[in-house]
């Protein structure tokens, strides 16, 4: 069985916003990195670039 089998959920927002994603994006994100968006983790810089023309950039304290 995989490591995030152990009592942790997707977040459904992040399995949401994968299942948005056209599907040639889709098909270029491994299952490793697609496991790192749905489970919150550090997001491989692979998985970053792939997505870079759907992410926004936090704009913080812009005060």
């Amino acid at each position: 069985m995989s490591e995030t089998v152990n009592k942790t959920k997707p977040d459904p927002q992040r399995v949401a916003v994968l299942r948005s994603l056209p599907l040639e994006v889709k098909k270029q994100i491994s299952g490793e990195e697609a496991e790192a968006f749905m489970y919150n983790r550090v997001l491989p810089d692979s998985l970053l670039e792939k997505l870079k023309d759907y992410l926004e950039e936090d704009k913080e304290d812009e005060s």
